[in-house]
Formats: structure tokens, sequence, C-alpha cells
């Protein structure tokens, strides 16, 4: 059966990598973004918006006849104030759940963070559950926890199935010490996207988007509960890493937000 969605922030790092990975004979996909994207290539089922997440009338002209949303919109970790943080991420993505219950869509996928969790301990040995309250580590961070409690206010008021992934460290591998925790790899992405599309009857969901890491601390109890099945491990390029635990990160070292716990972030 043909499916419709739409992808916001598909110029961004995972909306680039998605508009690639996603594609199937039976997917048309709607790409929209503030900024510019690369032009549709001959075999790409999509269409191209331009158009900010804070622009309601645009949003629901792109939310018409879509049958979910993949929301990826929104300002990245750090830089902004917290107007901006206030006006796109928090109101943006009031505006893309609105125009989500306006046009009938299902389901909204909302791309939150571990950074809505930030202040909370990455004890290894420790599972960090998928439903763990917020306590975020910078005006990013709460902006995420925002929306968060926007899809479950949308899911509990209007019966929007909404399913808020907490993404770890998406990256082509892993970097450093933390992300030998953390990592999503680009292939465990796609697949659990595939599976919050596919899932029947989520309702309101957190998930933890973390690859299969050997020395990961989330569960991945509601990811496999919605037919995700990480295949990727950090452990695997440990010797790229070349880190010395003891030397590279003093700063949250102890918190799942790491250095953007430090109050010179925002």
């Amino acid at each position: 059966m043909t499916q419709e969605i739409l992808i916001t922030g598909a110029a961004g790092e995972i909306g680039s990598w998605l508009r690639l990975s996603l594609r199937q004979p039976d997917l048309h996909i709607r790409l929209l973004d503030v900024t510019g994207q690369n032009a549709l290539e001959p075999d790409e089922s999509a269409r191209l918006i331009t158009a900010s997440i804070t622009d309601q009338g645009a949003l629901t002209e792109a939310c018409e006849g879509v049958d979910a949303v993949l929301h990826l919109g929104g300002l990245s970790t750090v830089g902004y104030s917290w107007d901006e943080y206030l006006d796109v991420n928090i109101n943006g993505t009031r505006c893309v759940l609105e125009a989500a219950r306006l046009c009938g869509v299902p389901r909204v996928v909302y791309a939150s963070s571990h950074h809505a969790v930030g202040f909370h301990s990455n004890t290894p040995g420790r599972t960090v559950p998928d439903y763990l309250y917020s306590r975020p580590d910078s005006l990013y961070g709460v902006s995420k926890a925002a929306g968060e409690s926007l899809c479950s206010l949308y899911h509990d008021r209007y019966g929007l199935d909404a399913i808020c992934i907490r993404i770890g460290s998406f990256r082509t591998r892993p970097t450093d010490l933390r992300t030998l925790w953390n990592w999503l790899s680009p292939g465990d992405c796609t697949r659990l996207f595939e599976a919050a599309l596919e899932t029947t009857n989520p309702g309101f969901r957190l998930v933890w988007g973390v690859s299969a890491n050997e020395r990961g601390i989330m569960s991945l109890e509601e990811g496999r509960a919605i037919g995700y099945v990480p295949l990727d491990n950090a452990e695997e390029f440990i010797n790229d890493v070349g880190v010395d635990a003891q030397t590279e990160m003093v700063q949250g070292a102890d918190l799942i937000g790491g250095p953007f716990t430090s109050p010179t972030i925002d």
C-alpha cells in the first residue's frame, strides 16, 4: 500500500540520511525545510517544500493527505538564544502537532534527544529506563523535553499516535568514550524510524534512539516493543576511538549529557 509521509528538517543530518535510506517504491515523501535542499534525483518519489515549522499555514498544507510525520526540524544543540529555542523548537513542534491534528494525520514521530535527560547519571551497569523523567542539560534539552510533553498532550487529548525518539549520538561511527554507549548508527537510525512508521497503534511512546552497543546503558525495551531490532555495536570501532578514559572528559563525565551539562554551554 502506498504511504505518504512528511519529513520536517529534511535538509538536516538525519533528515538527509532518511531521505535516501527510507526510499522505496510504495513510499512517497514530502521533504520540508526552511533552507534549500538538493534537487530530486530521477528515481526519487518525493516533493520539496520550503517552509518553516513555525508557519502554521504552510505546515497544514504540507500535512494534507499525509499518513505520518517524521518531525526532525528544529535548532541544534548549542549556539541559540532562549527566544530562538522557544520559537522554533517548542512553538514549531506545537505547529507540527496542530497541523497533524487539523489534517487528521494519525501519527507523528518526534526526534527528541538524550539531552532532555542529560542531568541523570550514566552509571555503567545501570539500565536507563525508556520513560526516565526529564532532567534537561541545556536550553536545547529543555526544548526537547517540552516537545515530548506536547506529544503526550496531543495523544491524550486528541488521540494522535506519538512516538518520541530520544536520539543518542547519530554519526557514521563512534568518536569518543561517550559515543561508545550512546551511539546511533545510520543503519539503525533507518531501522528505528521504519519501525516507528510501521508499528500498530503505538499510542504515546518514549523510545531510546541508540544502537545495540556493548557498553550501552539505555533500555531497548520500548524500541523492541515497536519492532526495532538494532544490529550495530559501537564496540566494533573501539580501536579507532583511541581515547584515554582518565583525560577525555572531566566536566559531566558521570552524566548522560556529558559536557553539555556545563554552565557555559548556553
